[in-house]
């Protein structure tokens, strides 16, 4: 007893002085004072390597051999889509948890499709209402910048930029202290009533200069010789996408003589759509203050020009190579501003994807290998006029979204159907068309615990709510048909697999090829940062990170 009644009181005398318990936080000197997550939208972890001999020292080689960077990164769900994507790497856990299941989804109740940061209940701020209104109250996890904030009860400061409004909203999380997106109307970045009253002075002055113009003024034309982009497929093929204004898909790309309008909205599919987010960052740095108080701010960015380079032209274009020579630049530039506003060794950097890409379909069949398209239009109509023969009720399935087919389950439930019976028919009708690998069911998907890769990728993306009642899954580099360039959503590699590079304070060099899952990410800043995991988390600290 005597022994107990010690080590109590030297409990409490410890607790005393650090009320934080045992896990005793960093002082204000070893805390980073900065963190800035890098989102790449599209970027296949190859990018690194077969770009790299044309990367300067400044931007993606100084992350890669300055800090460290972990080779078999990979989504660990389907669908692999942008806005899951973000939510995933910022909550550490899957659609299952967070809910975001895809960049809209049907909504049973409302009968249509609903966008995942979509939020009637806010006005835009700065720009147009079906722009602006928008907010993350759809995703039903806290972020690692959530948990940020609730440490040090609001005192950090959390900023994100994007193009794309989910790009900018999911990071942010749900009390971030300013998202910021572009609108294609105006050419203007803006936020929602969601998050700000009014634009900070700093974001107006920012709209005001006019920067879409001025970028887009002397054209797109390739970084270096085009001759020298061995990389890349030759200049212009049939499967790139041809702007309306022009009538090849070739360098260079001139925008003179198009409308406001028209620039506005092909800004974002040049490489100068993630200039202007960096020059946006900047901007950020500087006039938030971010990294000057003794608290940890965070600054998250996605870059999304590559996103929409990739749908337009494939992963073998010279235009997605030149996409990233530049934003190679735009990197380099952000450490050195970095390095300027925060002070090199004084703030940590990641830079991950939301996802991949696979191969255009028609490059890999005019290279003798195996891939196709999919007209789900049709693939609907077929399985709808199998279960009319076979139930004698016309169109029970209300519509396929994401590769999952809702039923009209009030059709259903009125003729006496057996759902489990128009779920198999249905199974046996998809597994009869050419490009179809796998049909899960949602009954299966509820009650049992797949261990098998692609059976447990889909019901980590699977949200018992928000999800269709029938999952298919395509054959390898089978995607929905498409007029152009590439797409992404499966569980394969080319779709999974991506670069996941830290960087600067607290972060030793060195490399790993042990796989780990992007739901990692954010326990592993828990742990530098020594606060909460995010409430939903199921990833786990890289641990390797942490070694000496």
């Amino acid at each position: 007893m005597r022994i107990i009644y010690r080590y109590t009181v030297i409990v409490l005398i410890l607790f005393c002085f650090n009320p934080n318990g045992f896990a005793q936080s960093q002082s204000s000197e070893e805390k980073t004072k900065l963190v800035v997550g890098i989102i790449v939208d599209q970027m296949r972890a190859e990018y690194l390597y077969r770009f790299q001999d044309k990367f300067s020292n400044d931007g993606f080689k100084r992350l890669m051999n300055e800090g460290f960077n972990f080779k078999n990164t990979h989504y660990n769900y389907i669908p692999t889509k942008t806005a899951p994507g973000h939510a995933s790497v910022y909550t550490g856990t899957t659609p299952k948890y967070h809910g975001i299941i895809a960049n809209s989804w049907y909504d049973r109740v409302l009968k249509k499709e609903v966008n995942n940061v979509d939020d009637y209940s806010t006005h835009a701020i700065g720009g147009t209402e079906s722009s602006g209104q928008r907010s993350p109250h759809k995703m039903l996890a806290t972020t690692i910048t959530d948990e940020l904030q609730l440490s040090n009860i609001g005192r950090s400061k959390v900023i994100s930029i994007s193009l794309k409004d989910r790009g900018a909203i999911l990071p942010g999380g749900h009390m971030s202290d300013g998202s910021y997106w572009y609108d294609t109307s105006t050419g203007n970045f803006i936020t929602s009533s969601y998050f700000k009253k009014e634009l900070p002075i700093w974001v107006e002055k920012f709209n005001k200069q006019g920067h879409v113009k001025s970028l887009l003024k002397n054209g797109w034309h390739t970084l270096v010789p085009i001759e020298t982009y061995k990389e890349s497929t030759t200049d212009e093929q049939a499967y790139e996408k041809v702007f309306d204004h022009k009538t090849n898909a070739s360098f260079p790309y001139e925008f003179k003589g198009l409308s406001n309008k028209d620039q506005y909205e092909i800004f974002q599919e040049t490489p100068f759509g993630n200039t202007i987010v960096a020059m946006m960052a900047y901007e950020a740095l500087e006039n938030e203050k971010l990294g000057q108080s003794t608290e940890t701010d965070f600054l998250a960015i996605s870059f999304s020009s590559t996103d929409k380079v990739g749908h337009a032209f494939g992963p073998y274009s010279i235009e997605v190579e030149d996409t990233y020579l530049r934003l190679d630049q735009d990197i380099a530039s952000l450490l050195d501003d970095l390095d300027k506003q925060v002070g090199k060794g004084n703030y940590t950097v990641f830079l991950t994807a939301d996802h991949a890409a696979t191969d255009v379909p028609q490059y890999l069949i005019n290279n003798k290998i195996p891939a196709g398209y999919i007209d789900t239009d049709i693939m609907l109509n077929k399985v709808n006029t199998r279960l009319a023969e076979v139930f004698k009720v016309n169109n029970l399935i209300e519509i396929m979204s994401n590769g999952q087919l809702y039923f009209d389950l009030e059709a259903i439930k009125t003729n006496g159907l057996d759902f489990n019976k128009v779920l198999e028919e249905s199974k046996k009708e998809l597994l009869t068309m050419e490009g179809v690998f796998q049909v899960l069911l949602r009954p299966d998907l509820e009650k049992m615990e797949f261990s098998n890769e692609h059976k447990g990728m889909v019901q980590r993306g699977f949200h018992l709510k928000r999800s269709g009642d029938i999952v298919v899954l395509f054959d390898p580099s089978w995607t929905e048909k498409r007029e152009y360039g590439t797409e992404h959503s499966t569980g394969y590699s080319y779709d999974t697999h991506v670069p996941l590079l830290w960087y600067g304070h607290g972060i030793r060099k060195g490399f790993s090829v042990k796989k780990y899952s992007i739901t990692d990410i954010a326990p592993t800043l828990s742990m530098l940062l020594n606060i909460k995991f995010p409430n939903a988390c199921t990833g786990e600290p890289i641990t390797e990170l942490f070694e000496n």
